[in-house]
């Protein structure tokens, strides 16, 4: 059996990234920005998007510190 080329997370990190970043785009364009600018918006959007759904939708072995969802230790 293959391998997938994507896992089911980075697909969905980047599907998000792409909606968001034609959101952008189209919501410029309807604002009357001209096409080359609404082109910038959403691929810069889309870059930024990125890294924000990435960490939004962090794996289990991405996961530590404050937010690792492990039991905290209790001292005394």
């Amino acid at each position: 059996m293959e391998r997938p080329l994507l896992t089911t997370r980075a697909t969905l990190v980047l599907l998000l990234a792409i909606l968001s970043g034609a959101a952008a785009a189209a919501l410029s364009w309807w604002a009357g920005e001209g096409l080359a600018r609404s082109v910038l918006a959403g691929l810069a959007t889309t870059g930024l998007a990125v890294s924000f759904f990435n960490r939004l939708i962090a794996g289990e072995n991405v996961r530590g510190g404050a937010r690792g969802g492990g039991e905290e230790e209790e001292h005394g």
